[in-house]
């Protein structure tokens, strides 16, 4: 961080207004506080990321990540939303309530070695980390802790909340957190997410859609499927005209429409009629009203193909994501922390690593990042990824800070998303990201006028014209039986390669893996 001391000696400016000249000083503290918790941040990155488990099923990281806050002098509420793994930790009292977010599930079949640039798992064919959410609870409870001990120490007014993005790679949570109410008192959300980039942004990203996932599950009639199949009603064959149907339209939907399927069941054995068959979609667009418009297309669709089969079917809203839209205040004010830090100073071995792996996949080879990314204004979106936290930020004024924990280039949602995310890359990106999350949580604790400016982007701007609107309804409930299969199967795998800090410095150290480890 070369460039903190020199920028902190200066006022940081939020909009207009100069900051309070104690800010500076309590940033300062609370940088110091974070160094000296590098220890504490490299074991959370380590030990989450060998815990490895998918969406409604992070048990042990919950368990691991709410003993720490407790012993910190949070107090937690569990099983918050009817999630089991899902909760909220609070520190302090009255206003401003400012709540850190980030997510914490893993990707299947991503078990991957860290510091190994070429594919090797841990666990064969189990989940790992493919998206890099470990880190995250390492950034904001890092940060949560600081901040804790400075609003202590000096009797700040103001609630510290931490919670978790459960299931997030299924868009399952964060939607039922707001039905909950779960942010009704909150002034403001700080949420963070792995990248390559150390960067926030405001308005609705250019590669980013909303969504709702829905599963569509036909009923039929079983008989022998050689000797009476005409007494049968396949719903295998329901989901396969479905499925036809939907891929004919493609071609009349707008470009900005994104759309995947899987079956998740087709029926048990060739020779017996499925008498249940089950298909999974994700309809993606870039407004609620177009995301609606996908939803009741694929209803119609699949009353088309039970009416076609004799069959009848059922729907299940499984998630849902608004397109986000984050809060220009806060991102300008998070910008000005981004810049303060600066990028972590990679390592020659670091950059080994990088340029190892984006050889190996075939990637630009660019290496890790030097610089912070500006402040951009919002490019008109054209779609793309999703995350649920976009809910949130329709309820909340919100803001996202991608930090510098990963090796650029990567396709995500798979093993090289998982190579870095154990090793000091991550370990230095998480307490960079640490630093910028305490400090623009100490911007708004210390100034009022600053938090009464992002509720008026808020209200006078983003929500002005839009209203949010629940993707799911009433009667939905969070899917908390989605990867329980998975998880039962390779939990007790998983649990023989848990990181154990007690007699290992870092996961690296346990696991033997000599960094970095690069093709010869």
């Amino acid at each position: 961080m070369p460039n903190l001391c020199c920028a902190l000696s200066f006022s940081l400016l939020a909009g207009s207004l100069t900051a309070q000249p104690a800010a500076d000083a309590f940033k300062r503290q609370a940088v110091r506080e974070i160094d000296q918790k590098r220890v504490l941040t490299q074991q959370m990155v380590d030990q989450i990321f060998s815990f490895a488990e998918l969406g409604f099923h992070e048990v042990e990281t919950s368990r691991y990540v709410t003993g720490i806050l407790e012993n910190g002098g949070f107090a937690v509420q569990r099983g918050v939303a009817g999630i089991p793994t899902a909760w909220v930790a609070s520190y302090g009292s009255g206003k401003p309530v400012i709540a850190f977010m980030t997510d914490i599930d893993g990707i299947p079949k991503a078990s991957q070695k860290p510091g190994v640039a070429y594919h090797d798992p841990i666990t064969a064919g189990a989940p790992g980390h493919g998206e890099g959410h470990n880190s995250g609870m390492a950034v904001n409870v890092t940060a949560a802790l600081v901040l804790k001990k400075l609003m202590e120490h000096n009797r700040l007014a103001g609630t510290i909340r931490v919670m978790p993005g459960v299931a997030e790679e299924l868009l399952g949570s964060k939607a039922f957190y707001v039905r909950a109410g779960l942010f009704r008192d909150v002034d403001l959300v700080l949420g963070c997410h792995v990248g390559s980039d150390f960067s926030t942004s405001y308005g609705q990203g250019e590669k980013n859609s909303g969504l709702v996932s829905v599963q569509y599950n036909f009923h039929g009639l079983a008989a022998h499927a050689a000797a009476a199949p005409w007494q049968g009603k396949s719903a295998l064959d329901a989901v396969e005209l479905m499925d036809t149907a939907w891929n004919f339209k493609r071609e009349h939907l707008r470009p900005e429409q994104r759309s995947h399927y899987v079956i998740t069941n087709g029926g048990d054995q060739p020779n017996v009629v499925p008498s249940e068959a089950t298909v999974w979609y994700y309809f993606r667009e870039l407004d609620f009203a177009h995301i609606k418009e996908l939803f009741e297309l694929g209803n119609t669709m699949a009353k088309a193909a039970a009416m076609e089969t004799g069959t009848t079917f059922d729907y299940r809203v499984v998630g849902s994501a608004w397109p986000e839209h984050f809060n220009k205040v806060i991102a300008e004010v998070q910008q000005k922390n981004i810049e303060a830090v600066g990028m972590p100073e990679w390592s020659d071995a670091d950059q080994t690593l990088a340029h190892a792996l984006q050889k190996e996949i075939g990637v630009q080879q660019e290496g890790l990042k030097h610089q912070v990314k500006p402040l951009e204004a919002p490019k008109e979106p054209r779609g793309g990824a999703t995350d649920d936290i976009a809910d949130i930020s329709w309820n909340v004024p919100t803001v996202y800070l991608y930090y510098p924990a990963n090796i650029p280039n990567l396709p995500g949602h798979s093993w090289p998303s998982a190579v870095a995310m154990a090793t000091p890359i991550a370990h230095k990106g998480a307490s960079a990201a640490a630093k910028v999350q305490a400090m623009t949580a100490i911007d708004f604790l210390l100034q009022p006028e600053m938090v009464q400016g992002a509720w008026s982007y808020f209200r006078d701007v983003q929500t002005k014209d839009v209203k949010y609107e629940p993707l799911i309804g009433p009667n939905d409930q969070p899917a908390i039986e989605l990867n329980g299969e998975k998880m039962e199967k390779f939990a007790p795998l998983l649990k023989k390669n848990y990181y154990d800090p007690a007699r290992y410095k870092t996961y690296l150290e346990q696991l033997g893996i000599a960094y970095p480890t690069v093709r010869k």
